[in-house]
């Protein structure tokens, strides 16, 4: 398994941020492979993190490739103060049940 953690400081964002951010999010959920998210606000800083989990890295890398994708990428100057992505490979998860949590089903531990 793997996530993407893509971390940013907020901007302006307009209609077209918004539509595109959309069309990105009901895509990734479309892809087979996709486990979840979740997102985080950081109140002391104000940055956000988006955590996305995949089964594979072949599915995450189905919406990096994806047009929508490198669209947002190459336009995030106009609508975010910066960002940060961190692609890691999930070695264990596990918890007591009590939350929720994407990768619930997926491990077993």
């Amino acid at each position: 398994m793997f996530t993407s953690t893509f971390t940013f400081a907020p901007g302006a964002y307009d209609a077209e941020f918004h539509a595109l951010d959309g069309r990105i999010a009901d895509m990734a959920r479309a892809i087979p492979g996709y486990l979840g998210e979740e997102a985080w606000e950081n109140a002391a800083t104000g940055l956000v993190s988006n955590v996305y989990y995949w089964d594979s890295m072949e599915a995450l890398q189905q919406l990096m490739q994806h047009a929508d994708h490198r669209e947002a990428k190459a336009r995030q100057a106009s609508w975010l103060k910066g960002y940060q992505v961190v692609i890691a490979q999930v070695v264990r998860s596990y918890g007591d049940g009590g939350i929720p949590h994407p990768l619930r089903k997926a491990s077993a531990d």
